[in-house]
């Protein structure tokens, strides 16, 4: 029986597989006013990636700051509170300007519409006036840095935040308080769009799994964000005003101020984390032609994490004084909120068994981000563990772990997204033997960055500090010594990334020989992203399809048979 091949939605029509030039979202209209009021999703994007990018760079700058203050043991660079204020900064701006938006606002931004069909997002104003809030939050940041910055640490801990006067808690903490509400306003636009604006035939076993892990991302942003938003109201409003919200000689409670900051912060980990698996996904289903290795469980196992990762907040509250019965209970929850990220893993795993994989560069941020994603969420067994947190917590150790399975992990899957998809975004390909010494750079930097502080946290080693006994300096040099490199690959990233916008070769509608609705129209899409509504009548990731083209003189299936 000859074999036979049906497109993904064959109700395209064919010009979009050989496209004339039509006007795409780069080329559509000119001037800084028509990006400025722009309701193109894929505009927005390009928008969210530019700010992003400059906050990363804040971020990168501070750190490297640290670094080097830590490069020996006593405070030579800067004074013991001006440390503290750059760690903070550093902390604000990667959490709530980096990490958290990354994926979603840029990588979710520019291809939901994309991957369901769909012309735009449900609500394009309120994906702009996202945007907006993001940066007004941005400006507020920065206001609070050149206004002397703030040392509380990011997680503007209580009495900190609440009784000291020579710090800018109201600004930093409304920067992070209006940057929420851009969160909000794209989880609720991502929820609406999957629910209302799916292709025909595109149904919830057909999506691809990074529709799935955005979708129960964008659950959190409206469910959680809005947490932390009332408790960094109450924070101001004590410390304007004196009231005794966590003053507990006015009647509060300080560890009110734990359980409401954890309860949206530990859930806000998966708003970074489920993104960046998803895009795992899509790069291991393309680079090894197969579809994922139990497509449901991957799919469900995003749910759960989203569902799970509101139950596990106070493991971040160990020493604090919590009841031991419930300590043991949040144990247990840790332990299992493991399970589904398990899934993920182990279903990639089998997915690349006998797989006739390529090592593209997103392929190879992919298995960098599973390496380093394994030693993260390994090491956090031992911080769920009661016993292990009492002696690990508020040490290097946990900056380790917070490092290995947010930035490395995240930023490794934005990065392998950022390749995957550049082509699509930017109509131009890049060299790739720099993207993949890059990505090396990036993962052996950050390697022995972060390798080493699980030792120095072991030993003893408490985080926020500027100096240190000498015996533990070898190991810092280390650190520093990994940063440097690490900040080169970054570094040859972004020179690379911009030389192949005028010089990088030009990209077909379908480089990857990728499967999903967003390969099916051209690089850039034009306005309105596809010539006519796709019309979708296979499952995902069906590459054995895609692989085995029709015969000469075969009949092709047609939606209609």
């Amino acid at each position: 029986m000859s074999t036979t091949y049906q497109p993904v939605s064959s109700a395209i029509a064919p010009e979009v597989r050989a496209p004339r030039k039509p006007l795409n979202y780069l080329n559509a209209e000119h001037g800084i006013k028509s990006w400025l009021l722009t309701q193109d999703h894929k505009r927005i994007a390009i928008l969210y990636f530019a700010a992003v990018s400059f906050f990363f760079l804040i971020g990168g700058l501070l750190a490297m700051a640290i670094r080097m203050e830590l490069l020996t043991p006593s405070t030579d660079l800067m004074a013991s509170d001006t440390y503290n204020k750059v760690f903070t900064m550093h902390g604000i701006a990667m959490v709530f300007f980096v990490l958290i938006p990354a994926i979603p606002a840029i990588l979710g931004n520019f291809l939901l519409p994309l991957m369901l069909g769909a012309k735009d997002l449900a609500f394009p104003r309120i994906n702009l006036l996202s945007w907006y809030c993001y940066m007004i939050g941005g400006l507020l940041l920065i206001y609070t840095v050149i206004n002397g910055g703030v040392d509380t640490g990011w997680t503007f801990t209580t009495p900190l935040s609440t009784q000291f006067l020579n710090t800018n808690v109201i600004s930093a903490g409304l920067a992070a308080f209006v940057a929420g509400f851009s969160s909000i306003l794209t989880g609720l636009n991502f929820i609406v769009t999957i629910h209302r604006m799916r292709a025909p035939g595109l149904t919830w076993f057909r999506l691809p799994l990074f529709v799935w892990a955005h979708y129960a991302a964008s659950v959190i942003m409206v469910l959680a964000t809005p947490v932390v938003a009332v408790t960094i109201v109450l924070v101001a409003v004590e410390r304007l005003f004196g009231f005794g919200f966590f003053d507990p000689q006015k009647g509060g409670d300080p560890l009110l101020f734990q359980h409401l900051f954890w309860f949206y912060s530990h859930p806000a980990v998966y708003v970074m984390l489920l993104p960046g698996m998803a895009v795992i996904s899509e790069i291991i289903a393309c680079f090894s032609r197969k579809r994922i290795f139990g497509y449901t469980a991957v799919a469900f196992s995003s749910v759960a994490i989203a569902v799970f990762g509101f139950f596990v907040w106070e493991h971040h509250m160990f020493i604090m004084g919590v009841s031991q019965y419930s300590a043991l209970v949040f144990s247990l929850l840790t332990m299992l909120v493991a399970v589904p990220s398990a899934i993920k893993v182990f279903n990639w795993t089998f997915t690349l068994s006998q797989g006739s994989i390529s090592f593209e560069a997103p392929m190879v941020y992919a298995l960098c981000f599973i390496g380093l994603f394994l030693i993260g969420g390994c090491t956090g067994v031992f911080l769920g563990t009661l016993g292990m947190d009492v002696h690990l917590t508020e040490t290097y150790f946990i900056v380790a772990h917070f490092h290995f399975v947010m930035v490395g992990s995240v930023i490794m899957a934005y990065l392998g997204g950022l390749h995957f998809w550049w082509p699509k975004i930017t109509g131009r390909m890049y060299p790739e033997g720099l993207a993949k010494v890059a990505a090396l750079l990036v993962f052996v930097g950050f390697f022995f960055t972060f390798g080493p502080q699980f030792i120095l946290g072991y030993l003893g080693m408490p985080r926020r500090y500027a100096a240190y006994p000498v015996e533990w300096q070898t190991l810092n040099v280390f650190s520093t010594a990994g940063a440097t490199v690490m900040g080169a690959g970054y570094m040859l990233t972004a020179i690379y990334l911009l030389w192949s916008l005028k010089y990088g070769p030009v990209a077909s509608a379908n480089p990857w020989r990728a499967y999903g609705l967003e390969w099916e129209t051209t690089s850039p899409p034009p306005a309105g992203n596809f010539f006519q509504v796709p019309i979708v009548t296979r499952e995902a990731y069906d590459y054995a399809s895609l692989d085995n083209p029709i015969p000469v003189g075969a009949k092709a299936t047609t939606a209609a048979d």
